[in-house]
């Protein structure tokens, strides 16, 4: 759990920005962490790079945490939940993080395909429909535990339901933003 911690806690978004000069991300539209709000530095590519970098975070503490023994289904949960808490709530950033979303993709592909594909096809259906960002997120989120039960995974069911909650509470001030009809859409320049 604490490799997956700091695995989580690395915020490549703000280390990249901050890099290549294009200032504080905590300081740029919804001070954020994530690649949402990076892609609202006008800089497509380093938002791809967080995406990347953050989902490779989920994936690999869940990948390499049996190697360090016991269960390995057990190890690779508990890896996932201090992926997913570190990247929410990096010690390094006062526990100011992001909203989970890219790490818990990387989680789910390390869980295995199928909740990978339902996850990027919810995710991808969603903006595809209603062209937000975040409610993409939070579909594809709410629609894991539903796919371990699918595959009769009862522990994982457990897991994808406790963190798709953590993304719910971090997507709050989205929720109501989508509520009140004040959300940016995919593309649009609005803070949020």
């Amino acid at each position: 759990m604490l490799l997956g911690y700091l695995f989580g806690s690395v915020p490549f978004g703000l280390l990249l920005t901050r890099a290549t000069g294009a200032g504080d991300l905590r300081a740029i539209g919804s001070g954020n962490i994530g690649a949402t709000n990076v892609l609202r530095t006008g800089r497509k590519g380093l938002a791809a790079a967080t995406l990347l970098l953050d989902v490779a975070k989920g994936f690999l503490a869940v990948t390499l945490a049996p190697h360090l023994g016991g269960d390995p289904e057990q190890v690779m949960r508990l890896a996932a939940l201090g992926a997913f808490v570190g990247h929410c709530y990096p010690v390094w950033l006062k526990f100011r993080g992001g909203k989970g979303v890219a790490t818990l993709l990387g989680i789910a592909l390390a869980f295995g395909w199928i909740y990978l594909l339902v996850f990027a096809l919810v995710w991808v259906g969603m903006v595809a429909l209603f062209r937000f960002s975040s409610l993409g997120g939070l579909s594809a989120a709410l629609a894991l535990p539903v796919a371990a039960v699918w595959q009769g995974n009862a522990l994982l069911m457990f897991l994808f339901a406790g963190l798709a909650l953590l993304v719910v509470w971090k997507h709050r001030s989205n929720i109501g933003r989508l509520i009140r009809r004040e959300e940016p859409k995919v593309g649009a320049s609005k803070n949020g």
